[in-house]
């Protein structure tokens, strides 16, 4: 078996991504499969947001992700903010975050072109075996991107919407060596602040001693539906509060990665939140009173003692979709009701 080289990943995933996205590649990249070839797998397995979801094979992900995409958006960039590697259960993957961006010119799984500038944000765990990619978790907010066609066909966040920054300190594209005991302490600290999270008593958000583990102004980057929240009281009542309304006995688990690299901690599962949808605060849905689970990812910044940034990814469109609401749906109506009263 081949030893893992967290650099030379790292360096797969950042220099791969662009150079297939080079000006003068990307013609070929949105015709071509094999352009994808020094990154993927030929059997690569790509799990994904709804309603991409599962695709497996070089030649389906080009026909059924990039291809749609770069004809969309045909100068598509790339900019990584986070870039992690570690290994998880004797699996071993890079994790990246940050947004694509370009020119919105034609038509992406019926979200109308708008012909200016789009924003994707997305969140990707690459696992890597003989220093190919062969299996990909990816949760890019389509919700976002539906804000800025101004076709959201949602209840409004409470959080405020727009591009996420990456972190404050600038330093979240790790391509050098770095101290495994750094990784590693980080690691320890947010499984700590999780045990905290574990201690809610179905009463009051201060049992769960939420000043312990997060500096007084942190940031939490949530995905479009719930939004952007600053210091601990925004978060409690522009996220935590609605959500453990919506979804009071949420639990955690089945992560697929989970690990630390210098003062960066990032975890994904598949699904990784179980919960029964019985009280209201979430994307203004009705509680349904049945099951539902969430594909989730999270990237932390450790700012010494306490946790100062929080980006986190949830795919929304599959959680809409199991509280009864197909969201592509509802936004085509919207956009025909907007149609019908333009004539």
């Amino acid at each position: 078996m081949t030893s893992f080289d967290p650099v030379a990943a790292k360096r797969t995933i950042v220099h791969g991504y662009a150079q297939l996205l080079a000006r003068e590649n990307r013609r070929r990249a949105a015709i071509d499969p094999a352009a994808f070839a020094p990154l993927f797998d030929a059997d690569i397995l790509w799990h994904a947001q709804a309603p991409t979801d599962d695709v497996q094979g070089l030649t389906a992900l080009h026909r059924d992700v990039w291809q749609p995409l770069l004809i969309a958006v045909p100068d598509l960039e790339r900019r990584d903010d986070l870039v992690l590697a570690g290994s998880y259960q004797g699996h071993d993957f890079v994790s990246a975050s940050g947004h694509y961006l370009g020119t919105f010119t034609a038509d992406w799984l019926g979200i109308p072109a708008t012909g200016s500038p789009v924003y994707i944000r997305f969140g990707e765990f690459y696992r890597f075996e003989g220093g190919r990619v062969v299996e990909a978790y990816i949760l890019w907010d389509l919700l976002e991107v539906m804000r800025q066609a101004r076709c959201y066909p949602l209840a409004p966040q409470f959080g405020i919407a727009g591009p996420t920054p990456g972190p404050a300190s600038r330093d979240g594209v790790m391509l050098a060596p770095t101290d495994p005991a750094e990784g590693a302490e980080s690691l320890r600290f947010t499984e700590t602040m999780f045990a905290g999270l574990g201690s809610y008593d179905g009463k009051s958000l201060a049992s769960m001693g939420m000043e312990r583990y997060w500096h007084p102004d942190m940031m939490w980057y949530g995905p479009a539906g719930i939004g952007t929240t600053r210091g601990i009281t925004g978060f409690q009542s522009f996220h935590q509060g609605p959500f453990l309304n919506a979804f009071p006995d949420r639990k955690g688990g089945n992560h697929k990665a989970r690990f630390g690299e210098r003062q960066y901690v990032c975890s994904t599962g598949w699904p990784s939140v179980r919960a029964t949808h019985t009280g209201s605060g979430v994307l203004g849905l009705s509680p349904i009173g049945e099951p539902i689970t969430m594909r989730v990812m999270d990237f932390w910044r450790r700012d010494g003692e306490l946790l100062a940034e929080n980006w986190v990814f949830i795919d929304m469109i599959d959680l809409a979709r199991q509280m009864g609401v197909d969201v592509l749906a509802r936004m085509k109506v919207l956009l025909q009701g907007s149609r019908n009263r333009a004539v």
